[in-house]
């Protein structure tokens, strides 16, 4: 975790490592940390210019806060702040040199390097003595990672960060998203007693729920999961057990979403997902609750994680031939609507027994609203045929494994693949 200079102290990183490679390429740039509209007077006359114009909160990061938080409100850990800093990176200098285009591709280049802000780096900026207002912070304590990747930007979305500055002309300019930062409470947490015993104490009347299971055998191909996190999909069946649970118009709420369930009983419920329309359903983790509305009750909400299953896979704009690494834009198509917000991240695993390449990527393209495709730019990789995997919010689609004892194949998997020819 963090405090409160934590913004300021990634601010302050991306500047210092900025400045160590432009100086380098081009003759007296310098990185600064000024509004766009201030550039022509509070900068030198080439440099690249950092510019924070957005902080959201991390959805991901909220979504799992669930399980560290009671029903009154009060927290069992020391709450955090999980936010992503949108940064407008702005090169300047002189047109006829090339010097803003020569400054870009410095950038790019050393963020694409550097993607991952380490503890050292980190510490190292804190440590510069032309941040010594930033002494006090503990950014590189902070156990997540902390990432940057580029944003795709359209000129549309450029021309509405650019009019905020009232007659600043536009100069070339780049977005990145530095994602994760937790910032803590700073409040002193009481420390509670020792449990000696563990109870279930609910409200007279009071549904409570003990446990999740699926009637899904997807553990016997998935052996390795633990069996106290359930696979669950869209199609999946939830068997929710605990105490209370039946009572007349019972609702179970999962997100924002309620409906009613299958069969109920004093101690089960059972809940098909797929008598729930998918596009209501988001993948990544969820919170679900059982509701007695008659009796204006509900139970304790339970975080379940739904995985998303791949549709199909696509590829288009293929560059690159023979023993060449290939880029191209991978299309992924999935079940569940997935919110602009929401991270994802491709994962590619070559189908091959006697050798092995894997690559992720997290680089979208053309990005704009809700969807259930997602397009990736993909690159430095090599030609081959690749298993494919979609995380969404941590969580991860399954692979499809072969059943057939008959199969040449049998309990290996088999799909979804993707061809990079």
């Amino acid at each position: 975790m963090s405090n409160y200079l934590a913004i300021a102290t990634v601010t302050a990183t991306l500047q210092r490592t900025l400045q160590a490679c432009v100086q380098v390429d081009v003759d007296g740039a310098r990185a600064t940390t000024v509004r766009p509209d201030r550039l022509n007077s509070a900068s030198p006359e080439t440099g690249v210019n950092i510019y924070l114009y957005d902080i959201l909160q991390n959805n991901a990061w909220r979504s799992a806060e669930l399980r560290h938080r009671h029903s009154d409100e009060k927290y069992t850990k020391q709450p955090q702040t999980g936010l992503d800093l949108y940064y407008l990176l702005t090169c300047y200098g002189n047109e006829v040199e090339l010097e803003p285009q020569r400054l870009m591709g410095s950038v790019v280049r050393t963020l694409n390097s550097k993607s991952i802000f380490t503890q050292e780096m980190i510490r190292e900026t804190v440590a510069d003595s032309t941040f010594t207002f930033l002494a006090d912070s503990n950014l590189a304590e902070q156990a997540e990672t902390i990432a940057i990747s580029p944003v795709d930007l359209n000129v549309e979305e450029i021309s509405k960060i650019w009019s905020v500055f009232f007659q600043t002309p536009y100069s070339l300019s780049v977005g990145y998203k530095v994602s994760l930062i937790l910032i803590d409470s700073g409040e002193i947490l009481k420390k509670p007693l020792p449990v000696r015993n563990l109870q279930r104490h609910v409200t007279p009347y009071q549904p409570a729920i003990a446990q999740i299971k699926v009637v899904e055998a997807l553990s016997n191909l998935w052996q390795t999961q633990l069996t106290t996190t359930p696979l669950i999909l869209a199609t999946s069946t939830l068997l929710i057990q605990g105490n209370k649970l039946s009572a007349d118009n019972i609702q179970v709420r999962i997100g924002d979403v309620k409906t009613i369930p299958q069969t109920v009983t004093d101690r089960q419920i059972a809940l098909d997902l797929s008598s729930i329309p998918v596009e209501s359903l988001r993948a990544g983790v969820q919170s679900l609750q059982v509701i007695h509305p008659q009796q204006h009750v509900s139970s304790n909400v339970v975080p379940i994680l739904l995985r998303p299953t791949i549709q199909e896979v696509t590829v288009s704009n293929l560059q690159g031939r023979g023993n060449d690494t290939r880029s191209s834009d991978v299309t992924v198509l999935v079940n569940f609507t997935i919110d602009k917000a929401q991270q994802v991240t491709l994962v590619l695993t070559e189908l091959s027994l006697s050798q092995f390449a894997g690559y992720s990527y997290d680089q979208t393209k053309h990005r704009r609203g809700n969807s259930h495709s997602i397009t990736f730019a993909i690159t430095d990789c090599l030609p081959g045929t690749y298993l494919v995997r979609l995380i969404v919010d941590g969580a991860e689609s399954l692979f499809t494994v072969d059943t057939d004892p008959k199969s040449p194949t049998f309990e290996q998997y088999t799909g979804p693949i993707v061809v990079i020819s």
